[in-house]
């Protein structure tokens, strides 16, 4: 599941008439680049939730056909967060052990196949990719086995200070069906926020380390950032010709 309904508000003006995940690199929207990569990892039925002008994701996507995937889309009313929004396609992402969930606007070239076995071999809850950065918004804190001890989600000076890691969440996770569980029906909450600190008690919610290349487009300096990355292939994403 690719999470696509949120309105992109830290991009300013750029993402006023366009919803986040159309805006283009290198003339390609973010979101073809995102599809193109899961489809190279073998997943091919993949679910989009919607909000902010759904149309111009639909209208470009149509049913995945041309991206050699099948595309279902699911409109929210309310937003319901990024945990609210996968509970909501439970009955399209039960069917899948495990199933993968990544944001609209992080852009990686990362091979899942370890990530996947690792999961496996854990038998992971959850397992997050995570990027080492200082001063980031999602601290993670991990065992020698990649088991996660601890998740701070934007946290203050002080919750930083009685910690020390650089590990920082991705914005994408591998899920067992089971984990769906532990999410509220038709509530607006969040995965960093609400769900993964849940899930460290049961001693299921690990992390694997990013290999690949990986950029979160939360500002117009990002964004720039990925199309250089695009354009001078530091990020290896094969699209179809236009």
């Amino acid at each position: 599941m690719v999470l696509c309904a949120g309105y992109g508000t830290r991009l300013g003006g750029l993402t006023r008439e366009i919803p986040k995940p159309m805006l283009p690199l290198n003339g390609r929207p973010i979101l073809e680049y995102i599809l193109a990569h899961l489809r190279s990892q073998h997943f091919d039925q993949i679910a989009v939730n919607l909000h902010f002008l759904p149309q111009a994701i639909r209208s470009h996507f149509g049913n995945g056909s041309a991206l050699k995937i099948d595309l279902t889309y699911v409109y929210e009313e309310r937003l319901l967060g990024t945990a609210g929004g996968v509970k909501n396609m439970e009955a399209f992402l039960s069917a899948s052990d495990p199933f993968l969930v990544q944001y609209g606007d992080v852009v990686t070239d990362q091979d899942f196949a370890a990530m996947l076995r690792f999961h496996r071999e854990r038998g992971a809850l959850a397992t997050l990719l995570l990027h080492q950065r200082a001063r980031s918004n999602s601290l993670v804190s991990l065992d020698d086995r990649g088991q996660i001890t601890g998740f701070l989600e934007r946290p203050g000076e002080e919750a930083r200070r009685s910690v020390s890691t650089n590990w920082v969440n991705s914005g994408i996770c591998l899920c067992r069906p089971e984990m769906l569980a532990h999410i509220p029906p038709q509530t607006p909450c969040d995965l960093p926020r609400d769900i993964f600190p849940k899930l460290i008690p049961t001693g299921r919610l690990f992390g694997f380390a990013l290999s690949g290349y990986r950029c979160a487009i939360d500002s117009p300096a990002r964004l720039a950032e990925a199309d250089a990355a695009i354009a001078d292939g530091r990020c290896h994403i094969s699209l179809a010709p236009l």
